[in-house]
């Protein structure tokens, strides 16, 4: 794997993200709810299903449209927005 700086900047995302997600569990500690998949989920899972989507929506666009990722990312912040909202 080639360490370049885009790759620098999405682990840095990530180290950041559960970072963040460490900070607010001591803040405010979790608690489950249920939401649209009528499951109990947490802040964690709701992340979890968010970073799996935004993958394979990065992948689609990648195999559909082509290597302008941009598009993608935005796309894949209104899922995370929406899976943290009503998941």
């Amino acid at each position: 794997m080639a360490w370049t700086q885009q790759t620098g900047l999405f682990f840095a995302g990530l180290f950041g993200l559960l970072g963040l997600m460490t900070a607010l569990a001591i803040w405010r500690p979790e608690l489950e709810r249920v939401g649209v998949l009528g499951i109990p989920t947490t802040r964690g899972d709701r992340l979890f299903l968010s970073l799996l989507g935004s993958a394979f929506i990065h992948l689609a666009w990648l195999g559909l449209i082509g290597a302008d990722l941009w598009w993608a990312t935005g796309l894949s912040l209104l899922y995370a927005a929406a899976v943290f909202r009503f998941v």
